[in-house]
């Protein structure tokens, strides 16, 4: 914006680099140009300033596809000017000389001729397609449609304008169209979700069937190497028990063995004493044949005496007396035959 101060005769314009400055005075131009600073007489002056920076249109509009679908198109247009005369002529920039402000509104009028343009380009872009394959190809050709519009139309460039850029921020369908749209998608993400939880489940139960299978097989194993186990200990009691056995029958048979040889000296002493008494038995029967039978008699009461405590009585018969002196005689005659 420019800055006009006042003073009693004239007033000074101060405008910036980027601003077009047109000062008229009875309908002739007197200056001219860009970032201008001048002096000036109010009465009967006409001043215009153009912005000559570059400037962006936002945009909505609405459209309707080729199967009669209402869409939105959201985006921005940037634009400059590029020939501030004629854009002069075309629209009124004309400023108040008091507070330098603009008289009119310029830039609603190049709005409205830009956002005009837009719509129209938009429009016949999206009247050619359905709204699907419109939204399947996305913002790209959109964009280039209006581009290739603003090329073509000559409406800018008699204005003395220029198009930067177009930026296609977005193609919208309605509410009730964007869910009818989303349906099909919906129901086949709903769909794969299903198979995919289905998928899921049957995995795990899968996964559980091999667990118990897994299970069911450790068991078996373990029944196995239970029976297996039972059957080594089996194997090892019977062996420890013949080995017992074995080492009973050994001790029995060395205890037998020791008690037969015990008998056999045992018998062989018994028989040694036995033969040994025999034997003295025998030689004092022979030393006893050859004693005369007095002598033996006399011998044997000797011994019965010995063997007698004590003899209350004695009975002698003229018999025996006879006898006794028998053999008293007998034993007396050998004694001296031999003598």
């Amino acid at each position: 914006m420019a800055q006009i101060k006042k003073y009693p005769l004239l007033s000074q314009l101060r405008s910036e680099a980027s601003s077009y400055v047109q000062y008229f005075r009875k309908g002739k131009t007197v200056r001219a140009g860009r970032g201008l600073s001048f002096w000036f007489d109010p009465t009967g002056a006409s001043i215009s300033e153009i912005p000559m920076d570059d400037r962006e249109l936002n945009f909505m509009i609405k459209g309707q596809s080729s199967d009669y679908q209402d869409l939105a198109v959201q985006g921005v247009v940037s634009w400059r000017v590029v020939d501030a005369q004629r854009l002069g002529e075309r629209v009124d920039f004309s400023i108040d000389l008091k507070s330098g402000r603009s008289a009119g509104k310029p830039q609603d009028q190049i709005r409205s001729v830009l956002n005009g343009l837009v719509r129209e380009f938009a429009d016949t872009h999206l009247k050619k397609y359905g709204v699907r394959e419109l939204l399947e190809k996305g913002l790209a050709p959109l964009q280039a449609a209006i581009n290739a519009g603003f090329t073509e139309d000559p409406t800018l460039t008699s204005m003395g304008l220029e198009i930067v850029s177009v930026r296609v921020a977005a193609l919208t369908p309605s509410s009730e169209l964007s869910r009818a749209l989303q349906a099909p998608t919906f129901e086949s993400l709903q769909q794969k979700a299903d198979e995919a939880t289905f998928s899921r489940r049957a995995l795990a139960v899968e996964k559980e069937r091999a667990i118990a299978e897994n299970e069911l097989n450790n068991q078996v194993e373990l029944a196995a190497r239970r029976k297996e186990l039972i059957a080594r200990e089996d194997a090892n009691a019977r062996s420890e028990a013949e080995a017992l056995a074995a080492a009973s029958r050994i001790t029995v048979e060395a205890d037998a063995e020791a008690k037969i040889v015990t008998a056999e000296a045992e018998a062989r002493r018994i028989r040694s004493v036995e033969q040994a008494a025999a034997d003295m038995e025998t030689a004092r029967m022979s030393a006893y044949g050859s004693v005369p039978p007095a002598v033996l008699y006399a011998l044997a009461a000797q011994e019965f005496a010995g063997k007698l405590e004590r003899i209350d009585s004695l009975t002698v018969s003229p018999d025996m007396l006879a006898g006794i002196m028998n053999q008293v005689k007998s034993l007396v005659g050998s004694t001296e035959a031999q003598g």
